[in-house]
């Protein structure tokens, strides 16, 4: 049976928090473990989280360091998970999303997996669902022109997301590392979507880090630099370097950026 480590980096949000861990361990037999990754909280997380009361929930401390990326990959190397599953502290998976997504896998013979997600205000009105389209295989060129991979819906073997580095750690990566990680595992696997949306996702973006960000095509530019510079490194399958490219010298068009010489080096 497969076994899945359900990372979940956290900070100051205990009451949330309590939830997604219970929504984790109601999956069944195959969540080996749920790792509360801490970003340094002074609340009473650590308590509460204890509290639940199962062997399965297991904390791993760590300093403020305000990206997600950094407590993400403490739990990744604190994994004993075949598996790893994502799930943020604010988000919730609904029954049978596990089960759903290994099934999905085993049908298509892809090596990760997402799904869609139910959109909850904070005063817990529904949104609807995230995307409308139907069950696919998500490959690299599905990926590149937006992010289509909801991070508290993914499932991939953790041998895979530790050959890719984890969750980049830059700081000019902060919000977007989840995309960067999802783009260098597509190098190398496809995600089985799942339509269904099987994740409540909190859509409270001015609570988030994201609502920060900058503008888009900056954005797309640091993400598919990040990517270019990765797969240049002999990583890149045939086709997917003269892909990347293409879409790399269109985000930079788009930033205002120049296109140094290194775009166009091997």
């Amino acid at each position: 049976m497969e076994t899945v480590s359900v990372i979940i980096p956290t900070f100051n949000r205990a009451a949330l928090l309590e939830r997604a861990v219970r929504s984790a361990l109601e999956q069944g037999d195959a969540v080996l473990e749920v790792l509360v990754c801490d970003d340094g909280s002074t609340d009473d997380t650590r308590t509460r989280t204890a509290a639940i009361g199962d062997a399965r929930v297991k904390w791993v401390d760590g300093p403020r360091a305000g990206r997600p990326a950094v407590p993400r990959n403490r739990g990744i190397n604190a994994a004993a998970g075949e598996w790893l599953a994502f799930l943020d502290d604010d988000d919730r998976w609904l029954p049978g999303k596990l089960k759903r997504q290994f099934e999905a896998m085993r049908r298509t013979g892809a090596q990760a997996s997402c799904t869609n997600a139910q959109r909850m205000a904070p005063d817990g009105k529904d949104r609807g669902t995230y995307f409308t389209d139907g069950d696919a295989i998500l490959a690299l060129a599905d990926l590149l022109p937006v992010n289509r991979v909801i991070c508290s819906s993914v499932i991939a073997r953790r041998d895979h997301v530790l050959r890719c580095g984890g969750f980049p750690e830059a700081p000019d990566l902060r919000a977007l590392e989840d995309y960067a990680l999802w783009l260098r595992l597509s190098l190398a696997a496809r995600f089985a979507y799942c339509a269904e949306p099987l994740v409540a996702y909190m859509d409270a973006p001015e609570g988030s880090v994201r609502s920060d960000s900058l503008p888009l095509p900056v954005q797309r530019d640091r993400v598919l630099s990040d990517l270019w510079r990765w797969g240049r490194a002999g990583r890149f399958g045939p086709g997917q370097r003269s892909l990347v490219k293409r879409y790399l010298r269109g985000a930079r068009r788009s930033a205002g950026r120049p296109l140094h010489h290194w775009l166009f080096l091997r």
